[in-house]
């Protein structure tokens, strides 16, 4: 089964709810895996624990449940804060985001976001084998991991469940960042 953009990303949403110091972290392997050149040095800056309550402070991201260490985030400030760094890597300032995340809707902040993130998720593509004989014995998932990086997983092999997927890719996303 091939994933789209937005199956891939709310497959990063069942990690909700995060404390602010979880949500920075689940965001930074994506945000690194865009591949946009950032154009300042906040947007090069991996979102933080205390980046995020500064967001919230002033209007970028809605309110957690809960206040203090207990507070928590849920999928739709994972998609605001993913907004929020790609916009600041495509050069956007922060008043320039609030007014846009003050305009959007929930689906469409989905969609864009999907959209701006579709090879860093891992959209996958089915690449077909034909043998000499014209049969096609089995198919191939390729799962974009990095800039550069893919993952290519038999669709019969018992590791092509899409969860298992998901872990191998932020398991060699990880193990890139650690190369660094």
């Amino acid at each position: 089964m091939t994933e789209t953009p937005i199956g891939l990303l709310r497959a990063h949403g069942r990690h909700a709810p995060w404390n602010a110091r979880g949500l920075a972290s689940h965001i930074s392997g994506l945000v690194d895996s865009v591949g946009v050149r950032p154009t300042n040095a906040s947007a090069r800056a991996a979102p933080s624990a205390r980046a995020i309550r500064y967001y919230v402070a002033n209007g970028l991201l809605d309110r957690p449940d809960g206040t203090g260490t207990s507070a928590t985030y849920s999928y739709r400030h994972f998609l605001q804060l993913l907004s929020v760094k790609i916009r600041q890597r495509e050069g956007a300032t922060l008043e320039t985001i609030k007014r846009e995340m003050a305009e959007i809707t929930g689906d469409a902040l989905e969609r864009r976001v999907a959209t701006a993130l579709a090879a860093a998720l891992g959209a996958t593509a089915e690449t077909r084998r034909v043998n000499a004989d014209g049969d096609i014995p089995y198919s191939w998932r390729r799962i974009i991991v990095a800039d550069g990086v893919e993952l290519h997983v038999r669709d019969d092999s018992t590791n092509a469940g899409d969860d298992t997927v998901l872990a191998m890719r932020e398991a060699v996303r990880s193990a890139l960042g650690r190369g660094r």
